[in-house]
């Protein structure tokens, strides 16, 4: 399995959830200006969305997306995933929720928006990592165990403190408790984060 990623970017979520999976990968590194994997393949022939995650299977089979690769990590290690009945749904319910309402909003720091607009952005993550703080269930998301919507939430909460967002209580905990985690300091290392 291969994991194709840029440093620091949301692929890095999936680069932790793997970590945390104990699943056995390599990685690729993209640039995604270029377009090169690190090896100097095309990355439009691997990935025609042109961006990072994908994550190439032993099959042969290719998934995108944080939703979906993100969920196809936890399938294979159901302890990253919410218990219960409900436990899936939960789980997409709050991978969807970061995806559209954080990871989207903060288009205006990578597109080289005004200060404006950045700022109006930031006002608008701040608000709904509020919102999300207001959820958690104990350390994480869905009580005393990580689960791979806690590594999502985690890279939004580092493009927040890069780009001076502000991160409401008690996230910055939950920070500094992702920040520990053995398997975010291995995939942060490898991505030469720290």
């Amino acid at each position: 399995m291969k994991l194709y990623y840029s440093p620091g970017a949301c692929s890095l979520a999936d680069h932790i959830a793997l970590h945390e999976a104990g699943l056995s990968f390599d990685c690729e590194k993209v640039d995604l200006k270029a377009k090169k994997t690190e090896t100097g393949e095309d990355f439009w022939a691997i990935n025609p969305k042109g961006y990072v995650p994908a994550l190439r299977l032993d099959d042969g089979e290719m998934v995108t997306e944080n939703i979906a690769m993100l969920s196809w990590i936890a399938e294979q290690a159901p302890q990253l995933a919410p218990g219960g009945a409900m436990g899936r749904t939960r789980l997409l319910e709050a991978l969807a929720f970061i995806s559209s309402e954080l990871h989207k909003n903060y288009k205006p720091y990578f597109a080289g928006a005004s200060d404006e607009d950045k700022a109006k952005a930031g006002e608008m993550i701040t608000k709904r990592l509020t919102w999300l703080a207001g959820t958690l269930q104990g350390d994480y998301l869905f009580g005393a165990d990580m689960s791979v919507a806690d590594a999502y939430l985690f890279v939004m909460l580092l493009w927040a403190r890069k780009n001076g967002v502000t991160i409401p209580e008690p996230l910055p905990a939950f920070l500094a408790r992702m920040m520990a985690r053995p398997a975010v300091q291995t995939a942060m290392k490898h991505e030469g984060l720290i």
